[in-house]
């Protein structure tokens, strides 16, 4: 385990600065973009004929269909999809004619402080009616952010062959967002990348701060992290300091998709860039998501994970 030096502290205490403003932290004042209307040309079901996509919103969710993912809902219902958002812990009841279970930022009991050690967001026997529902044909799309949701759903996670980091994904020279590209191969070749057809191509994705992870199974890469990336580790999130310890970011991922038994998972280390969010400090408005000007194919991207994820599936 290594330990920051000074310039890294220093450099993270302006991302903090930044990212205050510009992601989903503690302190920032962020609330879905009302003003930002999602667009889809080409619905791929016909209105409200989709598959069925219920969003987690039991598990003390940071992000939530009614708040910060709305922008999430109210795209994939131009897409024809049936969205829900479900407040009832996890059983195989919950899921009986549901197509896909997203969970986005999911924490535990009153953790409200963001400090070691995580509070963990699911039960066992949530985890395993998770596991066997996905096992038997299901679709998960699971999303957890920078500490403390990886740790809060590690075990989620784990029940799958995913490792989460519960810490901080990031480069010295990071600006509060960072970009996956096709040229630099840190965004892969895949049919969710590549679409259905030409309009449907995503050549980059943009992300606002989140983990990084790997894998014990078998996955599809989507997102890998930069070999010079870190993910630091400290006690408290947004808390860094010369002690704070870290790891090489160097094989590790921030979104994989894998069949899991008759069923498809999707996992990111990142949940902005799925939604639109905005903050505003004086006259001005910080956007961070699909609402981004400098994340033009966000949308598509999350577009074309629900569709590798549906019951009418892309390979």
């Amino acid at each position: 385990m290594n330990r920051l030096s000074r310039p890294t502290v220093r450099m993270c205490s302006f991302l903090i600065l930044l990212l205050l403003v510009l992601t989903s932290t503690p302190f920032a004042q962020q609330v879905g973009d009302s003003d930002w209307e999602p667009r889809v040309d080409d619905p791929k079901f016909e209105m409200g004929q989709g598959p069925r996509v219920l969003v987690d919103a039991a598990h003390n969710n940071f992000h939530t269909i009614e708040g910060r993912f709305g922008a999430f809902a109210e795209l994939l219902t131009k897409d024809g999809y049936r969205v829900e958002s479900v407040a009832e812990t996890a059983h195989a009841e919950l899921f009986s004619g549901a197509d896909i279970f997203v969970v986005a930022n999911a924490l535990g009991a009153h953790d409200s402080t963001w400090a070691l050690p995580t509070p963990k967001a699911f039960t066992k026997a949530e985890i395993d009616a998770i596991e066997a529902w996905v096992r038997q044909g299901g679709s998960l799309w699971l999303i957890a952010d920078h500490m403390p949701f990886p740790g809060a759903v590690e075990d989620l996670a784990l029940a799958l062959g995913i490792v989460f980091h519960n810490g901080f994904a990031m480069s010295d020279r990071q600006n509060g967002t960072a970009v996956f590209d096709r040229d630099s191969k840190t965004l892969f070749d895949h049919a969710i990348t590549k679409g259905q057809h030409a309009s449907e191509s995503v050549p980059y994705v943009r992300s606002f701060t989140g983990q990084a992870f790997r894998s014990n199974v078998p996955v599809e890469p989507l997102m890998a992290v930069p070999d010079d990336w870190r993910v630091l580790l400290p006690e408290k999130a947004w808390d860094f300091k010369p002690e704070t310890p870290y790891i090489s970011a160097r094989g590790l991922l921030q979104g994989a998709v894998f069949k899991h038994g008759k069923g498809r998972v999707a996992v990111f280390g990142e949940a902005a860039m799925f939604t639109a969010q905005s903050t505003t400090r004086g006259d001005v408005v910080y956007r961070a998501g699909m609402n981004h000007p400098e994340a033009p194919h966000n949308a598509q991207f999350v577009l074309n994970v629900a569709h590798w994820l549906s019951p009418t599936r892309q390979p």
